[in-house]
């Protein structure tokens, strides 16, 4: 099931809100176990049971290292098994078929592909659980003593699927005792609501320009440069808006999720990038990975492997490719060479020379980012550059560029910071502006929340891109 679908929106979201706020108290607990259950088991029931099992192995490894609290070497061992266990299921369940492949190519005994499939949302989950052993384990949690109240941190379909990564110190104090009240029930409705506009309305549409550009023959430079802009356009409002859905849901059942998109597309360097793009999970790499690698506080030599190491799993984590590694690695390069070599001069840029040198740099690595095959990716990247042959110019840019203008002026404008600057200037305006604002803007978002199920209705199936990592 997919926030965008017409069976959560209108049959799913409403029956569980009825009932969450119809049962008092701790119950309301329950009312989200149960339900967030349901959401998981709606498209694959089976793999239930291994989300089960992760959860029961953090939890129990959470109630063991408080038991041995007094002994570091059985607190650590605990952890370890945990760990295993965790990395285990996401290593045999995303990377086995991965595996095997470069098994055979390397090797003249084969071994036939396992076929595994990947459970939706795995990633995300386990990432979840295992900074709860590890927090309990470092003393910045208290274990959770009630399973249910824990598989509910673990299930709590707002952020299952696709995240963001919720640490279980951000949301502890609010599933035992939250305060749910109007106004954070309205404000978190827009902001679900606003997710679903930029989803359909803007992530879709800018998709099947995608789509239709990176099959193209014959297309010349420039439109094989708006084809990449477009496929980051489109991952960006994909998944920014599944964030702004699932906060908006937190924020209506009284949970505060972790902001997760900071504008990326107005950054002015690759470091900027990656300080507001998928923040929980490059925030998970730092604290769970780099810094106890070492982080900056070591020689060169180690402080280049901390980064390698950090930028090849995150890139394995995005998914069982060599796309992804080398998307990874492409960032951890440009990344070290920032810190090390170019930063500096880089700041000495005029600020618009900046964000044009950092968008490119982007808009490139998600070109490395979008094809699993290699050989499609050589296809398309000759493109760029104009072989064989190709113009820089084609009377097919101005088709495309004049059947998706308005989505497409949207797409970049909105990427900006422009709608908190222009509130900030309205607030300034007084009372009678904030209002008319408040009106016109309820108003706007009304018609668009039509057009948006309009366009749901005709279409069957909207996945989100990062269901599949």
């Amino acid at each position: 099931m997919v926030f965008s679908s017409l069976t959560f929106l209108f049959f799913f979201l409403p029956a569980f809100l009825i009932l969450y706020y119809v049962i008092p108290g701790r119950a309301k607990n329950f009312v989200l176990l149960i339900f967030s259950l349901l959401f998981y088991a709606w498209g694959e029931p089976i793999y239930i049971l291994l989300m089960l099992f992760s959860s029961f192995v953090d939890y129990t490894d959470g109630r063991l290292q408080e038991r041995f609290a007094s002994s570091l070497v059985k607190k650590r061992v605990c952890l370890v098994i945990a760990l295993l266990i965790n990395f285990s299921l996401l290593g045999y369940f995303k990377y086995a078929d991965f595996s095997v492949g470069i098994w055979n190519a390397l090797t003249p005994f084969d071994v036939k592909l396992p076929g595994v499939a990947l459970p939706v949302g795995i990633s995300f989950y386990t990432f979840q659980t295992v900074s709860y052993s590890i927090d309990v384990y470092k003393g910045r949690i208290k274990a959770e003593k009630n399973y249910l109240d824990y598989l509910t941190y673990v299930s709590m379909f707002p952020q299952l699927i696709a995240g963001p990564i919720v640490r279980f110190s951000t949301v502890q104090q609010e599933i035992h005792s939250r305060e749910i009240s109007e106004s954070g029930f309205v404000s978190g409705m827009k902001r679900f609501i606003l997710g679903l506009l930029r989803k359909v309305l803007i992530a879709n549409q800018i998709g099947a320009l995608w789509d239709t550009i990176r099959v193209a023959d014959g297309i010349s430079i420039v439109t094989a440069w708006l084809g990449l802009l477009c496929f980051t356009l489109q991952l960006y409002y994909d998944f920014s808006a599944y964030s702004d859905m699932a906060i908006g849901l937190g924020q209506m059942l009284g949970f505060h999720f972790p902001e997760n998109f900071i504008y990326p597309l107005s950054s002015v360097s690759v470091t900027d990038f990656w300080r507001r793009w998928h923040v929980s999970l490059s925030t998970w790499f730092r604290d769970y990975v780099y810094i106890p690698l070492g982080g900056n506080r070591v020689g060169m030599v180690k402080h280049f492997r901390n980064i390698f190491v950090v930028w090849f799993l995150t890139g394995l984590w995005h998914g069982a490719s060599w796309n992804f590694v080398l998307w990874g690695l492409y960032h951890g390069t440009l990344l070290t060479l920032e810190k090390f070599i170019w930063g500096k001069w880089l700041k000495k840029l005029p600020m618009a020379l900046q964000h044009l040198y950092a968008i490119i740099i982007v808009i490139f690595g998600f070109g490395i980012f979008t094809f699993d095959n290699l050989s499609e990716m050589g296809t398309y990247f000759v493109k760029l550059i104009g072989i064989p042959g190709n113009p820089l110019f084609g009377t097919e840019f101005w088709w495309y560029t004049g059947n998706y203008l308005p989505v497409l002026l949207a797409a970049i404008v909105l990427s900006f910071p422009v709608y908190p600057a222009f509130v900030k200037k309205v607030e300034g305006a007084g009372t009678t502006a904030v209002n008319v604002v408040k009106t016109v803007g309820t108003v706007l978002m009304a018609g668009l929340f039509i057009l948006a199920i309009s366009s749901l209705v005709k279409d069957t199936y909207n996945p989100f891109l990062y269901f599949r990592f």
